[in-house]
C-alpha cells in the first residue's frame, strides 16, 4: 500500500513542476478507511487536475488526468491488487509484440505438459566420452 502511495505522489509532484501554482481546489473528497479497509479520495482543481482513488484490502483502483505544457490531455488509470501495480495511459509505452515462434512454443508446452514418473528410476545410459 505504501508503494502505491508513493507512486501516486511521485506523478503528482513530477506533473506539479509546470502547473499553475494558482490554482483552487474545486472539489475534495476524503473518506477514511473504514472498519473493512474501504476507502475513497478524490479532488478537482481549477487548472484541470483530477485525481481519484478508491480501494480496500484487496486492491486499490485510481487514476488522474492532466494538461501536460505541451496542451496534451494525459489520463492514467491504474490498478494494485496481488499482481502490482498496473497502470494504463495513452501515454505509456507499449511493449512488443511477443514472436510468433514464442506464442506456437507456449501454446506447445501447454497442450503437452510433461509427464512425471513417480516412484520409478531411470538409469541414465552410460558415459562414453
Amino acid at each position: 500500500m505504501f508503494k502505491i502511495i508513493l507512486v501516486t505522489a511521485l506523478l503528482g509532484f513530477a506533473a506539479s513542476a509546470s502547473i499553475d501554482s494558482t490554482a483552487e481546489i474545486r472539489s475534495y473528497q476524503n473518506i477514511p478507511a473504514d472498519a473493512e479497509g474501504n476507502f475513497v479520495y478524490s479532488f478537482d482543481t481549477t487548472n484541470g487536475i483530477t485525481v481519484q482513488e478508491s480501494g480496500n484490502i484487496a486492491g486499490v483502483t485510481g487514476g488522474s488526468q492532466y494538461i501536460s505544457p505541451e496542451g496534451i490531455p494525459i489520463q492514467i488509470t491504474y490498478k494494485a491488487d496481488e499482481n502490482g501495480y498496473q497502470p494504463s495511459g495513452a501515454h505509456l509505452p507499449i511493449p512488443p509484440p511477443i514472436p510468433e515462434a514464442i506464442v506456437r512454443a507456449l501454446a506447445y508446452i501447454a497442450a503437452h505438459p510433461q509427464q512425471e514418473d513417480r516412484g520409478k528410476f531411470i538409469q541414465p545410459p552410460p558415459f562414453k566420452g
